[in-house]
């Protein structure tokens, strides 16, 4: 099975997360996307960070049993902060039957130098882009292993739906419903 691997904090996911998930399903030959929760992101202020369990639960309900996408806790018991290249390792070695692909924006793809071990992940791996707004794919855009999809931009980030929670702002129609009602009830990023 090809699965593809989302990467993120997820702090909260929104519906941007969702509907590049979905996108990589609808126009690649994923046939499932994993939104694996990062506990930790090394280039990352960790201080706005929800804990990893109520991240978990955000995804797991956006997600809403969809057949074709999954929230994985396979960073939680990796020794952190999380670098990609000790997941890929873990998963090759956990589920040999599959093939894993990295999903990432692409100003991620512009700062990929920066990944431990970024070569190797190049090597071994193939990369489906995502468009960012204000953003070019750098060094890697011709590289063969890196796919630059077609998918819409899509201008949303968690830290303006934090930003705009703790400034009381509605931005329910951001978010999946399901998780919105989670973030109200549960007055998460008020503070």
């Amino acid at each position: 099975m090809h699965i593809g691997l989302f990467f993120g904090s997820f702090n909260p996911v929104h519906i941007g997360h969702m509907a590049l998930a979905n996108y990589m399903l609808s126009y690649t030959n994923m046939q499932q996307v994993w939104l694996v929760v990062s506990p930790q992101n090394p280039l990352k202020d960790k201080s706005q960070l929800l804990d990893q369990q109520q991240r978990l639960n955000l995804v797991r309900t956006a997600l809403d049993d969809h057949p074709n996408l999954r929230a994985s806790t396979i960073e939680f018991g990796l020794s952190q902060p999380s670098y990609t290249i000790n997941t890929l390792a873990h998963l090759k070695e956990k589920y040999p039957e599959h093939e894993f692909s990295l999903i990432m924006g692409q100003d991620n793809l512009r700062s990929f130098h920066k990944w431990k071990n970024y070569e190797e992940i190049l090597k071994q791996y193939q990369i489906y882009v995502y468009p960012r707004p204000g953003a070019d794919s750098g060094q890697f855009a011709n590289h063969p292993h890196v796919h630059l999809t077609d998918a819409p931009v899509i201008d949303i980030s968690s830290t303006f739906i934090r930003n705009a929670i703790r400034d009381k702002k509605d931005v329910r129609f951001f978010l999946p419903a399901k998780v919105w009602e989670e973030i109200d009830g549960m007055n998460y990023y008020r503070k």
